[in-house]
């Protein structure tokens, strides 16, 4: 590396660091997000459910025990995958205390859409700027467009940005006691009953 060279990386290095950024890893450079570990409280947060009403996280944590999972965009193949399985494991889960919600980058409008497409039956969260995904320290990179035909009729969906497929587990004390950075999309609702069935 050049003297010269040497110079303006740093420089540019300075500047990222000063603006709060860093690399994530996850193909863009990103704000500064939280680190969540298990062990750690659980942040609280606030965002737009899927029927466009305020979704709370403090009125489920210490009453319930709360699935976060965050998921790159509605209607995509491994996504369906892994919310249907929610959805076909949500008898058993809501029997061990456990409240699921999903969370994206996409518009609550597009969540009703992909909830009456699947027949989903637990909440999804619109993050469409990632504050969520940020507060638990989940990799975005920018958002997107897909086409999709919804009772015969083309629908575009567009998300603000793209979240990393991370599902945390919150017990009821509001400790994080599963962090998931490598989900198996058909498989995660199986691992959370696995879990839940093994909390005190």
């Amino acid at each position: 590396m050049t003297g010269l060279y040497r110079k303006t990386f740093s420089s540019l290095c300075g500047v990222l660091c000063l603006c709060g950024f860093s690399a994530n890893g996850f193909g863009q450079v990103s704000g500064p997000p939280g680190k969540v570990d298990v062990g750690d409280s659980a942040p609280a947060f606030t965002a737009t459910d899927d029927q466009g009403k305020g979704w709370k996280s403090t009125d489920y944590v210490g009453k319930k025990v709360l699935v976060v999972y965050f998921y790159p965009a509605d209607l995509t193949g491994g996504c369906t995958k892994q919310a249907c399985g929610f959805r076909d494991d949500m008898k058993k889960l809501q029997g061990k205390d456990v409240e699921v919600v999903g969370v994206s980058g996409d518009s609550a409008r597009n969540h009703r859409l992909f909830k009456k497409e699947h027949d989903l039956n637990f909440t999804l969260l619109a993050d469409e700027d990632g504050k969520v995904a940020k507060k638990f320290g989940v990799p975005l990179r920018p958002g997107g467009t897909i086409k999709r035909t919804i009772d015969g009729k083309e629908e575009s969906l567009t998300r603000g940005v793209t979240a990393a497929r991370w599902t945390f587990v919150i017990d009821k004390n509001g400790k994080v006691v599963m962090k998931n950075t490598k989900v198996k999309a058909a498989d995660d609702s199986k691992a959370i009953l696995k879990l839940v069935n093994n909390l005190k």
